[in-house]
């Protein structure tokens, strides 16, 4: 991967973009969350998935406190776009600061999440020193953006230089958690002479290569606790990355099915202490919840797992990210890798584990997030 030559990808056109009130689909929404069937629950906690307690509290404010009109309005107050990259549509939040020297920030989220988690974040970055001219792409199958009409249609890390570039951002800083932070490297990776630095809140690792150092303590710790939530908690990535069409027809026609999937995952990826209401407004989870829903992208977005897992080429044991990276690490992620695994793959200029915070630190600690882009993007400039 490192060192290809792909030839750029050409951005047609870029309009302002507004979501649309759909009142039909919104009547059908309120109707599916009045009429849910509820299954049965033999445990009164989370030891087997979504407690039943915490989902119906969360569908009744759904279906009795939120009102999707409203929240159209306010999400329009946001400077969403769409571009056209070679036919395929793309949506974004491009926010602009008023300082002339802001640096462009290309800024990915992952999966269950969309740009809603970044819509307090966003605003702290565009001021302060220094400060950024944001970028938040909707992965391909994910909200806005246009579905891949076929597997592995597209590339994330092709799609966004192009945007980047007609945007007039010809270098950036690539930074993302999740299913972004992996786009990050792989626009680094493709792109080395576009990406003035990497920050990303999930180390990759590439194969291993006769020399490598052996694993360090701490590097064969990281993956016998990896080992483990594979067993625990990888269920979901599994059948996401095999048989994501099946779960998609079922998620796809049930919003409280789409939010017993969805809301498990901000409870045990998040630094919430067992109660995601503690960190995630119920506003907020509607908001992102109902994104999915009315642009029923739940399946396209799982089908993403499908590509990365089957079809994208993988890293191979010769790539190196060669652009200054700063590692983001919050102690209740999915993963927190070791200095020693991350240098394996990327030039790591700063390593930072955090006090607290966990898989969706735009929501959860957002001044956090925001001071540790600052001072990465800072030294930079020394």
């Amino acid at each position: 991967m490192a060192g290809a030559k792909v030839p750029a990808m050409a951005v047609s056109r870029t309009d302002a973009f507004k979501i649309r009130f759909d009142p039909k689909a919104t009547h059908d929404l309120r109707q599916r969350l009045r009429t849910t069937r509820w299954a049965d629950s033999i445990v009164g906690n989370w030891s087997q998935g979504t407690e039943a307690k915490f989902l119906r509290a969360f569908i009744a404010y759904w279906h009795d406190r939120y009102h999707w009109e409203r929240r159209v309005d306010v999400l329009n107050t946001f400077p969403h776009y769409r571009s056209s990259i070679e036919g395929f549509g793309i949506h974004f939040l491009h926010f602009r600061s008023q300082k002339k020297d802001a640096t462009p920030l290309l800024l990915m989220n992952g999966w269950p999440s969309s740009f809603v988690e970044y819509l307090h974040l966003a605003p702290l970055l565009t001021q302060g020193n220094p400060a950024f001219h944001i970028v938040v792409p909707a992965h391909p199958g994910f909200g806005f953006s246009d579905k891949p009409a076929r597997p592995y249609q597209v590339e994330p890390a092709e799609l966004y230089p192009a945007l980047m570039q007609s945007i007039g951002y010809d270098r950036f800083i690539a930074a993302g958690t999740d299913i972004g932070a992996g786009v990050a490297t792989r626009i680094a990776l493709r792109h080395s002479d576009r990406v003035i630095g990497v920050h990303v809140c999930e180390a990759l690792e590439r194969p291993a290569r006769p020399g490598d150092p052996p694993p360090s303590p701490a590097e064969i710790a990281y993956h016998q606790r990896d080992s483990i939530w594979d067993q625990d908690e990888g269920g979901y990535q599994a059948i996401q990355s095999s048989k994501p069409q099946t779960l998609g027809f079922a998620l796809a026609d049930s919003p409280t099915g789409l939010a017993s999937w969805i809301l498990e995952k901000f409870r045990g990826w998040s630094d919430c202490g067992g109660d995601p209401a503690s960190v995630f407004p119920f506003e907020m989870l509607a908001d992102n919840l109902t994104i999915y829903w009315m642009t029923n992208s739940i399946a396209s977005s799982l089908r993403y797992y499908y590509d990365a897992a089957r079809l994208r080429p993988h890293l191979r044991s010769d790539d190196y990210v060669h652009a200054p990276t700063a590692i983001a690490m919050w102690p209740r992620d999915i993963g927190v890798a070791p200095r020693e695994l991350a240098e394996r793959l990327y030039n790591v200029r700063r390593y930072t584990l955090f006090q607290r915070g966990g898989h969706f630190p735009a929501t959860e600690q957002p001044e956090l997030y925001a001071s540790d882009l600052r001072a990465f993007a800072a030294s930079l400039a020394e």
